[in-house]
């Protein structure tokens, strides 16, 4: 009796429908890590350039900001670059993905 329940073309559909879910969030999270750390990247040099040159050309600055300091100061911003990015970058695709498949299931 279950075997024949599981060979049902309602529970094929289904699994289908949930195999091709799982494939689009694979390809949504992937977008979104590429995405991300491309935001680090830009973000890293961004933020090590005025980091480093204020260390050599301010008094302050080289009195303060010792290199532990400036590898935090760096890393914070590449971190936050990429999880804002990642993340938006993920929750569009996913609004994108389920607007089409609104408009297919009224088609």
């Amino acid at each position: 009796m279950a075997k024949n329940a599981a060979q049902s073309p309602l529970e094929r559909t289904s699994l289908a429908s949930l195999d091709h879910k799982l494939a689009m969030a694979k390809r949504c999270s992937h977008e979104g890590v590429i995405a991300g750390a491309k935001a680090a990247v830009v973000a890293t040099v961004a933020t090590a350039i005025p980091t480093l040159a204020s260390v050599r050309m301010l008094p302050w600055a080289r009195a303060n900001l010792n290199h532990t300091a400036q590898a935090l100061i760096i890393s914070t911003v590449a971190g936050a670059a990429y999880f804002i990015v990642a993340d938006k970058t993920v929750l569009a695709t996913a609004r994108k993905n389920s607007f089409q498949q609104a408009s297919n299931m009224e088609a």
